[in-house]
């Protein structure tokens, strides 16, 4: 058994405690702490809505942007196989996901996973990690949100987009869906299904109409062949290359696998899913579905996005800013890039949107547990939401989007993905082995072998990303484990003197 986990009594509930940093919380009471259904998260949730949610926060910025500048720098027309391949990891993942969720349905997503398999330093290491990936990406795609706005309406860049000094544009969309996340889940779906069917929609369209301006020169060679590429080395190369001191290239096996790092992003958020569990109907059915639905529908929509660009238009003259709407102008249909750009709005719209809710429903579950204030993360009576955590949350991104660049936030979210990935294919293995007869809806295929391949692909992921954003990461975790030492410890519910009623009754959910 690991170090840190628990000896369960099967069926019973009791639990051996561990104590100290890798004390372990029970399954039986993560499974039982939202019972009362008059207190707590809402259950709202089927699986339509929670695909809804993670195609809404999955297609974004990855099918607008990224398709486009690691065709044009890395991969040529093979940015498919980079997006396949991407795709095939993030199924790994979600697989292992999808056990843990539909078994222990809990707003705290990995975090839970990790302090009930691991102890609770690691899941607390976990849930500092996810608030970061979510307030960063939902600052980020703010950012491109407020320029794609500005590009579209001709709005003043003064206030609008990356030249603006205080981006207010970002503020207004993060205010305006921090509102509708505080307001309730139910609104929240219904705005984030509308704007997914906008989105898909159109990415159909932009697959369809695309098809009739193919040219088979374009997709040949569908590999081009290697060549050197110019690295600015340093900190901002791979952490692979900066250990190894090998010089990357582009384009063939090596452009393709590197793309594959890069275009990750693009399938990132869709375990703010798992976020969603208790307030899911039935977790049990809805959260596999759900998960492995959400990945399924995003990579068929872009490996043919891919496909269709790269022969629509030379991939050594794709825009880098704009590559589908750009493809269109090239080919003498102006005004579908205009449809285009409704398109990305509402795509990175509706990002932002689960982006908060994820992030709320992680501070949630770090606030039941004593790790941080409990009165922080109090639910609304009326609109049975973690309101004051959520606008709280709404207000530091906000801040953040309005100041901190793109290019400085973006690669922060890949490696914070990542490792929440590599844990919860640990936690898969750990719980099987330490809870073999607990109820699974749904079981992970391949146990062992599956999760250790999952995690395997991910430190591989992890290690092609800069130098510089593996130290910026670890300075995030220095502040975090400063938190847990300093307050999360001593306050935790399973500190010795804690009374855990009293935290509940501030939580409002006693």
């Amino acid at each position: 058994m690991s170090a840190g986990s628990a000896s369960a009594t099967e069926g019973s509930g009791q639990t051996k405690k561990k104590t100290g940093i890798l004390r372990t919380k029970d399954i039986d009471t993560v499974l039982h702490q939202n019972d009362d259904e008059d207190h707590g998260l809402k259950k709202s949730l089927s699986a339509r809505d929670l695909m809804g949610f993670g195609i809404g926060i999955v297609i974004g910025t990855g099918i607008f942007v990224l398709t486009g500048v690691e065709a044009k720098n890395h991969a040529g027309p093979a940015i498919t196989i980079s997006f396949a391949i991407a795709g095939v990891v993030a199924m790994l993942a979600a697989l292992c996901y999808a056990e843990l969720a539909a078994a222990v349905p809990t707003a705290g997503s990995s975090y839970t996973y990790a302090y009930t398999t691991i102890g609770e330093l690691f899941g607390w290491i976990i849930g500092w990690d996810l608030v970061l990936e979510f307030a960063l990406g939902s600052a980020t795609v703010a950012r491109g949100w407020s320029g794609y706005v500005q590009d579209f309406l001709g709005l003043p860049t003064s206030l609008f987009g990356e030249e603006a000094p205080v981006n207010v544009g970002a503020v207004l969309i993060v205010v305006v869906l921090g509102v509708v996340a505080t307001v309730g889940i139910r609104e929240s779906k219904w705005v984030t299904n509308l704007l997914v069917l906008v989105k898909v929609s159109i990415t159909v369209f932009v697959i369809i109409a695309g098809l009739f301006f193919l040219k088979a020169a374009n997709l040949t060679p569908f590999i081009p062949p290697s060549k050197p590429e110019e690295s600015s080395g340093g900190l901002s190369q791979p952490l692979w290359q900066f250990l190894s001191g090998t010089s990357p290239t582009a384009y063939g096996i090596t452009g393709i696998l590197v793309a594959t790092a890069v275009v990750f992003f693009a399938y990132s958020g869709f375990e703010a899913v798992a976020n969603l569990g208790e307030e899911t109907e039935n977790p049990g059915r809805d959260m596999p579905r759900g998960l492995i639905g959400t990945l399924v529908v995003c990579t068929v929509l872009y490996l043919a996005v891919c496909f269709v660009l790269t022969g629509m238009v030379d991939y050594r003259n794709l825009s880098e800013g704009a590559p589908i709407s750009d493809a269109f102008t090239q080919v003498g249909l102006g005004w579908a890039s205009k449809v285009v750009g409704i398109a990305a709005v509402a795509g990175l719209t509706s990002v932002i949107l689960v982006d908060i809710v994820g992030m709320a429903r992680i501070g949630f579950a770090l606030c039941r547990d004593g790790l941080l204030p409990a009165a922080v993360g109090k639910v609304h009576e009326k609109y049975g939401t973690p309101a004051r955590l959520t606008m709280g949350t709404t207000i530091v991104v906000a801040v953040i989007a309005a100041f901190v660049p793109i290019d400085t936030l973006a690669e922060m979210v890949s490696i914070g993905t990542l490792f929440a990935f590599l844990v919860v294919a640990i936690a898969v293995i750990v719980l099987r082995r330490t809870k073999p007869r607990m109820d699974r809806p749904f079981r992970t295929p391949s146990v062992p072998v599956l999760p250790i391949v999952s995690a395997v692909t991910c430190i591989g992921l992890m290690a092609s990303l800069a130098t510089e954003t593996w130290l910026r990461f670890l300075v995030w975790l220095a502040v975090g484990l400063l938190i847990y030492f300093f307050y999360g410890r001593t306050h935790s519910r399973l500190a010795p003197g804690v009374d855990a009623h009293e935290t509940d009754e501030k939580l409002g959910t006693a």
